[in-house]
């Protein structure tokens, strides 16, 4: 079994449209519910791969009920920590025309420091079973910024390894603590690191420089069209996937922390691993529900993954 937690839960609710165009009135033909936050899609994409996971976090109000709903219908087994107040809603408007999407993000669900210790102690009862831990996303208004540095640290307390995918101070403070994979996309590593710099390849050079002064095991770095770039002890990859269309691009990320962490958990190498995530991200675009996977498009997609060593 496969852990997620999710700090930031949200209802993602994608409308679709043709094109959109302001000062005007847009008339969606449909809209669909689906998971949000992180932790979340990395489950739901691991359910479309036929994986085990179960997925912690924090909801509230009608829309947690929808959320948890929409969880349960993929067969995750959802540990929910239910909280005054109303989970976020995050309006995904997809643009068909443009094959383009953006977020509108409505509300927050604060926490307290009691609320941490629910989770923190939900995360703990469940760390026996699972033979991977993935934490994923933003941090809740209340919630410490070493939040990730302390699951991490529990994780490993229990003998469990860590993807961590977060930005930001979380990120940075986390790193302390050697989670065994960090991951992030390519605009907020240079921004959580202050780093300038537009080429792929100066992007490359200060992940790699990241690497070694941090004492990281592996850095992922997911690069749009030009796929993920993994530096792990033993070199830096690239991988690439064909470029599909999207259908709904948001999640995309999250699916291939799923495959990652699937692919570690059967004992793959870095390159295998990557051939997988590759296809697996690219085949999420494919779908209208955020992060959701059909292992039958990805078994299509992986003899065209490409996978290189970083010259």
């Amino acid at each position: 079994m496969i852990l997620t937690l999710t700090a930031n839960a949200a209802l993602d609710r994608v409308i679709f449209i043709d094109e959109f165009r302001p000062e005007t009135t847009m008339r969606a033909p449909r809209f669909i519910e689906c998971a949000g936050g992180k932790g979340f899609d990395i489950s739901v994409a691991l359910r479309g791969l036929d994986q085990a996971t179960t997925a912690i976090g924090p909801v509230a109000g009608y829309y947690g009920q929808l959320l948890v709903g929409v969880l349960e219908n993929y067969g995750i087994d959802v540990e929910p920590v239910w909280l005054p107040g109303q989970t976020r809603l995050a309006n995904v408007i997809v643009e068909t025309e443009r094959a383009r999407h953006s977020h509108v993000m409505i509300g927050a669900l604060p926490v307290t420091a009691g609320d941490v210790e629910q989770l923190l102690a939900r995360l703990d009862a469940h760390l026996p079973a699972a033979s991977w831990v993935a934490a994923a996303g933003s941090l809740p208004p209340g919630m410490p910024a070493s939040f990730y540095k302390t699951v991490t640290e529990r994780a490993h307390a229990a003998g469990k390894p860590v993807l961590l995918d977060a930005t930001g101070a979380p990120l940075r403070e986390a790193l302390s603590a050697r989670p065994e994979i960090a991951k992030l996309n390519r605009d907020e590593f240079m921004d959580t690191f202050g780093l300038s710099g537009s080429e792929l390849a100066d992007v490359v050079a200060a992940a790699q420089a990241l690497h070694e002064r941090a004492g990281l095991e592996t850095l992922v770095l997911t690069c749009g069209r030009d796929g993920l770039v993994t530096i792990t002890p033993e070199g830096t990859w690239q991988s690439q996937a064909p470029v599909q269309r999207a259908v709904n691009a948001a999640g995309a990320g999250d699916s291939a922390s799923a495959a990652i962490v699937w692919r570690r958990a059967l004992g793959d190498g870095w390159a295998e691993t990557l051939r997988w995530a590759a296809a697996v991200s690219a085949a999420s675009v494919m779908t209208e529900c955020t992060a959701d996977v059909r292992l039958a498009d990805v078994e299509q997609l992986l003899p065209a993954v490409r996978v290189q060593p970083w010259s």
